[in-house]
């Protein structure tokens, strides 16, 4: 026995140089590649686009609520008599690409559109500082005319955006964006005073003041002599609360619009007359299909 476990141990180094030997050979196993996760918690930030994406193969059905403006004093109940909804629903085709569709009750509008994440922010393997995300959209409104005689042809009813989503998470708790985006109208209501085309520059910020809940804000600029005389650029500030299979977004925004076209475009609100919005999103997601597991 002592001959044994003495032949045994002598061996232990020839073993292990063998081994390692063998790793020598087939090389190091190269680092995963870890994509960062929820730099914002919904595809949404308030009213515009985050640089998240649904994931593939969910539903995320999203309910979007604005109250009347809280300078409407007593008689509204401070904007709570009145509200605009948007209903609609986003789906995860992969892990880049998301499409979703929506209809507001502001100007009766449906919408459709695609996010897709060119680049996504990366380590270990790859290493990518930031996401990259491509948004387009149409939307159709369905107004009926206030002139009962007057025929537009269907396509003065369509609007379009493009727009590119950069983004970082600096951290757990930081996260923010700029979004420069392009609108077309085929009809407007004032050619001589505002633009079928309408160039925008929008920014967003996020920050997590708990486990569950969260601090954002947007802004949307419109460069100068784009926007008709009344009309304002975008602003918003408001918190998520997350609940498990919900996420409650409570906020206060300038835009009556909850489509692109409407709130870069058309807010008539003045913040510093009180012609503001108390309103709110929820999200809640539904797994649809579950993506088979890569080998």
């Amino acid at each position: 026995m002592k001959k044994i476990i003495l032949i045994y141990f002598l061996s232990m180094p020839i073993a292990l140089q063998a081994q390692d030997d063998l790793l020598s050979l087939l090389g190091d196993e190269p680092p995963a590649i870890e994509y960062a996760k929820a730099g914002f918690k919904t595809t949404r930030v308030i009213n515009g686009q985050s640089f998240e994406n649904t994931a593939a193969g969910v539903l995320d059905v999203k309910i979007a609520h604005r109250f009347g403006f809280l300078n409407s004093g007593p008689y509204e109940l401070w904007g709570l008599d009145n509200a605009t909804v948007r209903l609609g629903l986003d789906y995860g085709v992969s892990d880049r690409l998301m499409v979703g569709f929506g209809r507001s009750s502001f100007q009766k509008t449906f919408d459709g559109f695609f996010k897709y994440k060119l680049l996504r922010q990366s380590s270990g393997a790859k290493n990518m500082p930031i996401t990259l995300s491509w948004f387009s959209s149409i939307a159709i409104n369905s107004l009926r005319n206030s002139d009962p005689n007057r025929r537009d042809p269907f396509d003065a009813r369509l609007s379009y955006v493009h727009q590119l989503i950069l983004g970082r998470k600096f951290s757990e708790n930081f996260s923010a964006q700029v979004m420069p985006t392009l609108i077309h109208r085929n009809l407007v209501t004032e050619k001589d005073q505002e633009k079928n085309d309408v160039i925008s520059m929008g920014g967003a910020l996020r920050y997590k003041l708990s486990k569950r809940v969260a601090i954002n804000s947007e802004y949307h600029y419109v460069l100068p002599d784009q926007l008709r005389p009344g009309f304002r650029n975008s602003f918003s500030i408001g918190f998520d609360i997350e609940t498990g299979g919900h996420v409650f977004q409570l906020h206060f925004t300038n835009s009556t619009s909850m489509i692109e076209k409407g709130f870069i475009a058309e807010t008539v609100g003045n913040w510093g007359d009180g012609d503001v919005h108390f309103g709110f999103n929820i999200a809640r997601v539904f797994t649809v299909h579950r993506p088979k597991p890569k080998v």
